[in-house]
């Protein structure tokens, strides 16, 4: 099947020269926008349209050759299903297979079309890419949003596939009916899906997958786990060694890890200060209890990245020994009457944080076309955690000793959390697969062979045949030279950053505001959630199960709110609208917040809350599906990426706002609310002023 797609694209291209998009004439022309602009001869709203009109062109002469193609399967379609009707009323089985080989022959040239859009698709994204990369703002997603949305677009005719759809569709049916019956002729639409399917066939599908892309909301949820997709620079034997690595327990493993450790960092939230309050602290100390762990997962992120380098196994089952003794110790503070011990159990658990592990599993061991349900099945994994465990919370309402060690609202959790991983730890090391480091490490060199075979393929595919990857490396460089001398090498480009510093270079001034913004909604949602114990306590004397139902209900507004802004309101409005938005909304619900007229009333905590919560969640979406677009791709894989920077960024956050909490307690209670809502004011009013400051970059 290999040897007949290299044979296709080789001909494809001979025959099909001149209704490819042109690469290489509107690289030229990108390369001459940036001369005319840098003298003043061009200014950009010009540009802009001038190279829109020349997209237009070019993807309306792709359209209508494409039309004609399906017009011609479709004729072809048609006298076939005259001879079929024929052979239907003559009982002629000996025709049954020469039939069954012309409908082959229509698939053979239905594939050749598919991987005609399939070329011209790759060669739109580089242009748009390389178009936003030499002038900074974002033309590709005000390109795509207004074509992709216009009744009259020929963008849409593109990657709707509705006459390819119908194609398929004839070829497999009748294809079936051939096969599956030989003159019972009974319809398959009355018939089970057939479980082999004709290879034409089952390559046609495959084809259709790789041009479809999933729903909008997986497609957002995905982005919100900044699992950077690099799928234009995936080579078939990549995917095919990724597949091969591909384990669903192992993954299902590193998802119930997510949702385990995020379980494990809400279930004491509700609990935190009277557990301090017992041990001799003052309430406010929750925040030191809580931010604890934050302290420690900041460390623990990069030597869990590193970690995963070299194995999967490893890290895993350390994180949940770690988590085991760290919620042990946990536990048993409250009969060793130590503030201490609590706290080191605490950094225990942080120490255990293996999420950078989940992240990079599921960008290295997850095939492409599984890896957006992955990535928004981690985020939903996260999403349930963080409701589940003020919900488990509220179950703990109980006070009994075994021998002399105390089960109590406070060392429930700790007990019941030691309990879950060492469950987990006994699964993961019975069925967890650790995948082949020899095959992970041929991946990079391939990595960057394929990213210059397409370059070359879509940059000559009209005028020569594919060339071997050596010659293709050979000639890439020649027209880089030539034509972009600024266009970093495919080695450097794929080549992972070694250090925090070099990351921090590639970082461009918008993905800077972007990282700023991902710590304040973690900043103003840590101070939310951390002091909600304290608070309520104060103002509203709410008992333990009233705290964890509170926060249960926060955490369950996750998904569906993503559901809305993923299926909706992105289809609407542009990701930096929705983005400021989102930031104004924050920066409303924090002032709801203030403790301003008295009494401070239930109905004001709860709906500013909700406002708050809610929309850093709307903004955190939206910020982490921007940054999966515009960081660099060097920040795609290796110890520092990309997914680890956001993390870290959150973490700090997270750590920030709980020494907040802690050292606001010196005022007295009753300004806690206050003064830990005045930084939070301020960081966000500071953001929304960087976000205003960079917008035209967005995108």
């Amino acid at each position: 099947m290999v040897a007949f797609g290299k044979k296709l694209k080789e001909t494809q291209i001979q025959e099909w020269q001149g209704y490819y998009i042109n690469y290489k004439l509107l690289k030229k022309k990108v390369n001459r926008y940036t001369q005319q602009i840098q003298v003043g001869q061009q200014d950009r709203p010009y540009v802009l349209k001038d190279f829109a009109r020349m997209l237009d062109d070019q993807i309306e002469r792709i359209v209508l050759f494409l039309l004609e193609q399906q017009g011609a399967l479709a004729s072809r379609l048609s006298d076939l299903g005259e001879q079929h009707d024929l052979l239907l009323q003559q009982q002629d089985e000996s025709r049954i297979c020469e039939l069954q080989e012309a409908y082959r022959a229509v698939g053979r040239d239905l594939l050749r079309l598919l991987n005609f859009v399939e070329m011209n698709a790759i060669g739109l994204r580089k242009i748009l890419k390389k178009f936003d990369k030499r002038f900074g703002y974002g033309f590709a997603d005000y390109y795509v949003k207004t074509r992709a949305n216009h009744p009259y677009s020929q963008l849409r005719q593109v990657f709707k596939q509705v006459g390819v759809g119908a194609v398929v569709g004839a070829i497999s049916r009748n294809l079936a009916d051939l096969q599956d019956h030989h003159g019972s002729y009974v319809s398959i639409y009355d018939q089970p899906a057939p479980s082999h399917l004709d290879p034409v066939v089952d390559s046609i599908k495959a084809a259709v997958n790789r041009l479809s892309h999933s729903t909008n909301f997986l497609e957002y949820l995905g982005k919100h786990a900044f699992i950077m997709q690099d799928d234009e620079l995936t080579s078939p034997s990549e995917d095919h060694d990724v597949e091969k690595r591909y384990h669903f327990m192992s993954l299902l493993l590193n998802l119930v890890n997510t949702f385990l450790y995020m379980v494990n960092t809400y279930i004491i939230v509700p609990t935190a200060d009277n557990y301090a309050l017992s041990l001799g602290a003052a309430a406010t100390v929750c925040g030191v209890i809580i931010g604890s762990m934050a302290v420690a997962q900041v460390f623990s992120s990069v030597y869990f990245s590193a970690w995963s380098n070299r194995s999967y196994l490893r890290p895993l089952v350390f994180s949940s020994i770690i988590l085991l003794v760290g919620n042990t110790l946990y536990a048993l503070a409250y009969d060793l009457n130590s503030i201490a011990i609590l706290l080191i159990g605490r950094l225990c658990c942080g120490l255990g944080s293996a999420r950078a592990v989940n992240r990079r599993y599921i960008s290295d061991c997850v095939p492409l076309k599984l890896r957006m349900q992955a990535s928004a099945g981690f985020v939903s994994a996260s999403a349930l955690g963080m409701a589940c465990g003020p919900a488990l919370a509220c179950l703990f309402q109980t006070n009994f000793k075994i021998y002399k060690i105390t089960f109590n609202e406070d060392t429930l959790p700790g007990w019941f959390m030691a309990v879950a991983w060492l469950v987990f730890l006994l699964w993961l090391w019975i069925s967890f697969r650790e995948p082949s480091l020899e095959t992970k490490e041929e991946i990079v060199p391939q990595e960057a062979n394929a990213g210059i075979l397409i370059n070359y393929a879509v940059e000559n595919g009209p005028t020569q045949p594919l060339l071997l990857n050596s010659e293709a490396k050979q000639v890439d460089e020649n027209e880089d030279r030539d034509y972009d001398d600024s266009e970093e090498s495919a080695e450097i480009v794929h080549k992972p950053v070694t250090s925090i510093a070099s990351a921090y270079r590639l970082l461009t001034p918008s993905v800077k505001v972007q990282l700023f913004v991902y710590f304040m909604l973690k900043y103003a949602m840590e101070i939310l959630l951390a002091e909600s114990s304290v608070i309520t306590t104060y103002y509203f004397i709410w008992s333990t199960s009233s705290v964890a139902i509170f926060l249960a209900c926060l955490g369950l507004t996750v998904l569906p709110v993503n559901i809305i802004i993923g299926n909706y309101i992105s289809n609407i409005f542009e990701e930096r609208q929705v983005l400021l938005a989102s930031e104004i909304i924050v920066c409303i619900g924090i002032l709801l917040s203030f403790n301003i007229a008295t009494p401070y009333t239930v109905p004001q905590y709860v709906s500013s809350a909700f406002v708050t919560f809610v929309a850093a969640e709307v903004l955190e979406g939206v910020n982490l599906s921007l940054l999966s677009r515009v960081m660099s791709s060097r920040l795609s894989r290796g110890t520092y990426n990309g997914g680890l920077l956001s993390t870290e960024a959150g973490t700090l956050a997270r750590v920030i706002a709980d020494g907040t909490i802690t050292l606001s307690g010196y005022l007295g209670e009753s300004r806690l609310l206050n003064a830990t809502l005045l930084p939070s004011l301020f960081i966000c009013i500071s953001s929304i002023f960087a976000t205003c400051f960079t917008y035209n970059s967005l995108y």
